[in-house]
């Protein structure tokens, strides 16, 4: 299935929020030993989207109608959204232990030893 967004995103104001630069977060993880790739699957779809706002994500099946109660993919500012909900969360320890990228996470140790209690 494939849904349009292009109307609903010609209408919504585009969010400003930044991604982080891959360049930086290559050069952070220079000098740690160990380091652990981690994907959080589909993650803009585990993001609830607000009551009022899922009725603007209607669309039509044969037998009915449908909205989106999780973000789906292809809205404008997804991704920005993600990256600021994941930024919140592991606020305390990205650029210690934890680099984020919208969904790709990586754990990274200065010492083997450590890595088991980074993760």
């Amino acid at each position: 299935m494939c849904v349009h967004f292009t109307d609903l995103n010609k209408a919504c104001p585009k969010d400003s929020y930044s991604l982080p630069k891959i360049d930086k977060l290559l050069d952070a993880m220079a000098g740690h030993a160990l380091l652990s790739f981690m994907d959080a699957f589909s993650g803009y779809h585990q993001i609830p989207l607000c009551p009022e706002d899922q009725e603007k994500t209607i669309f039509i099946t044969d037998n009915d109608l449908h909205c989106y109660k999780i973000m789906p993919f292809g809205l404008k500012n997804a991704g920005a959204t993600c990256q600021r909900f994941v930024n919140k969360l592991f606020e305390p320890l990205i650029g210690q232990t934890m680099e984020v990228y919208v969904d790709d996470m990586i754990v990274k140790s200065k010492t083997e030893e450590d890595h088991g209690g980074d993760l």
